[in-house]
């Protein structure tokens, strides 16, 4: 007998593996807990024996066959997208799986848990398996060649053939301990062809005999030599596929982590309630027993909702686990051709797991509070206090009020009010809720305001600024590290303040400490100066981009200067700080400020 390692290699056996066989349970179908017989791929990646999914009673599916159905994608299934839809309920997943229009029949085939099947088959001790020739004697031989088992009649008729003699065969016996033997598959359509060639239009594999009989104008290729592309994109979709699986295990840790939490603060809010119910004695105890009654149903409550999304969790991540070891094991333990059979109902599975939706958050939050100075009515006769505060603030609810959330003046305070609402939209009634405002310049990134936050512990807060730019800003709040009004952003437009022109009584209360008698101001209606306010005394403007101005107190009967027009054309606005006023042939220079508006 040859040496063990030239056997491998020689006869393409993969590696051995130590001791028993690996996954035996993957060797025996979930229902009839039996070594799988012509075992059979659900697209939902759950193998079973033919036989037993015959027993399954299908349900047909209102509607047509759609394009993203969970069904396998071989080609030979999508002849008619308009067929009424069959389907199954998978016994281990609860999957409903699209059935093809061939039936059981038309579902992929498990090559791997064949193998597995064998390779238990002839580690096991008493019967051994059926001549793959006759099916009536017991196999003793392996011809990896033909890929057969043959009985020993068949053996010796194996060798006394001519085109068969020359193969080398191996005792079933000596095949003991390796991972996997090499067996043909063939050509459902040509049973006497193997597969080993694959269309690329139809994206399966065929037989020499395909390709110039129903797929002759397809392009195709030796499986061999398509196996890395296909290989590639299988592995692809195997990481988008793990990135799932740590995810959702991280999401339920982080509802471990808060069922816990929820234990502990109950726990906690309890013993505050013993501790505040003593002083009572029988009416307390009473209420007391009242809380703790009120306090379990809603740990029961929020225990109910974790629990439902823990198991629609649990139930991804399995689905999840089952593709990424499905797909682990075909591309690890499969051969070239049962990588490219299987890679349709596996690649189709990955997919609809990989565009599941679901929510890493836990569906409802831990905060329980106990709130001692409330009071909780008549028990007994005593007027009692203590309740338990369910309420939490939700960050969508939140409103914003305020006439200075949409435009302020530059340098004037401004303001608006929050108000916190909880998930039902009612005003929560109490403060102390964790509150991060900032107002941020939208074109300089750099300018942002940090206003004032002022609780008025009644479920609103008053937040006041002062913008010192220009421009346009944004309003940014947080609520419990949560932006409120996120599908309307506050926009706050800062404009310029547009001082009055000073009015008689004004300047007046300016000129008291000069004893200055002041003169009215009138408002001209000429031209450009139609919005000029002017006064009747003489006034003496300072240089202003290099031009000298001037007028005296005819000058509401005149135009203004053709030098002073353009400057208020160019500018828009021009600002005269000081002026020089003359009052009985003296002149008094005051602070003002005059505007001039074009």
């Amino acid at each position: 007998m040859s040496d063990p390692q030239e056997q491998q290699r020689q006869f393409g056996i993969m590696s051995e593996i130590p001791g028993e066989v690996r996954g035996l349970a993957r060797t025996r179908c979930p229902l009839c807990t039996e070594l799988f017989l012509a075992p059979k791929i659900l697209p939902c990646l759950h193998t079973f024996c033919m036989a037993c999914l015959e027993q399954l009673e299908p349900f047909s599916v209102l509607g047509f066959q759609a394009e993203d159905s969970d069904s396998t994608s071989d080609g030979s299934w999508l002849q008619d997208h308009h067929q009424p839809l069959l389907s199954v309920l998978c016994p281990v997943c609860d999957t409903e799986v699209d059935l093809p229009p061939g039936g059981i029949n038309d579902l992929t085939t498990d090559h791997l848990a064949m193998n597995e099947v064998l390779l238990e088959t002839l580690q096991a001790q008493g019967p051994g398996m059926l001549c793959d020739l006759c099916v009536d004697g017991e196999a003793v031989k392996h011809c990896p060649t033909c890929k057969a088992n043959l009985c020993h009649f068949c053996y010796q008729a194996h060798r006394r053939q001519k085109k068969t003699a020359s193969h080398a065969v191996v005792d079933l016996e000596d095949l003991k301990g390796y991972s996997r033997t090499e067996k043909s598959i063939l050509c459902p359509s040509h049973p006497s062809e193997d597969l080993t060639l694959f269309c690329e239009q139809c994206e399966q594999p065929v037989c020499r005999d395909c390709v110039v009989g129903e797929h002759r104008h397809h392009p195709y290729a030796f499986t061999a030599t398509v196996i890395h592309k296909h290989g590639d994109s299988m592995r692809d979709l195997l990481k988008s596929t793990q990135l799932h699986v740590d995810t959702l295990e991280g999401a339920l840790r982080h509802i471990e982590g808060v069922s816990n939490a929820i234990c502990s603060h109950v726990e906690a809010v309890a013993g505050e309630i013993r501790t505040f119910a003593d002083g009572y004695i029988r009416a307390i105890e009473e209420h007391r027993d009242r809380l703790l009654k009120q306090l379990e149903d809603l740990k029961v409550q929020k225990e109910t909702l974790l629990h439902l999304q823990k198991a629609q969790l649990e139930q991804l991540l399995m689905d999840m686990r089952t593709g990424v070891e499905f797909t682990e094991r075909l591309l690890t333990s499969g051969s070239d051709l049962e990588i490219l059979i299987t890679k349709g109902v596996v690649a189709n599975r990955l997919r609809k797991l990989n565009n599941v939706d679901y929510s890493i958050h836990p569906g409802v939050e831990d905060g329980i509070q106990f709130s001692p100075h409330e009071k909780a009515g008549q028990c007994c006769g005593y007027e009692v206090f203590g309740t338990i505060l369910n309420k939490a603030v939700d960050p969508a609810k939140c409103v914003l009020q305020g006439e200075d959330l949409h435009s302020a003046r530059q340098k004037q305070l401004a303001s608006f009010t929050l108000l916190c609402n909880d998930a039902s939209g009612e005003q929560m009634g109490k403060g102390g809720e964790p509150i991060r405002v900032m107002i941020i310049h939208k074109d300089k990134k750099d300018c942002i305001i940090k206003p004032s936050v002022c609780d008025k512990r009644d479920g609103t807060y008053h937040i006041s600024y002062i913008p010192e730019e220009l421009g346009t800003y944004t309003v940014c709040i947080c609520v419990k590290g949560q932006h409120v009004q996120v599908g309307t952003k506050a926009v706050v437009m800062v404009t310029k303040v547009t001082p009055a022109v000073p009015t008689g009584p004004a300047v007046a209360e300016q000129l008291k400490t000069l004893n200055a008698q002041l003169c009215r101001l009138v408002r001209t209606c000429r031209e450009a100066c139609s919005k000029l306010w002017r006064s009747d005394w003489r006034v003496e403007a300072p240089r202003a981009r290099g031009v000298s101005t001037g007028w005296d107190s005819g000058l509401n009967q005149q135009k203004c200067s053709d030098c002073h027009v353009a400057i208020i054309a160019r500018e828009h606005l021009t600002e005269i700080q000081s002026c020089c006023v003359g009052w009985k042939g003296r002149h008094v220079k005051i602070k003002m400020c005059l505007i001039f508006h074009p």
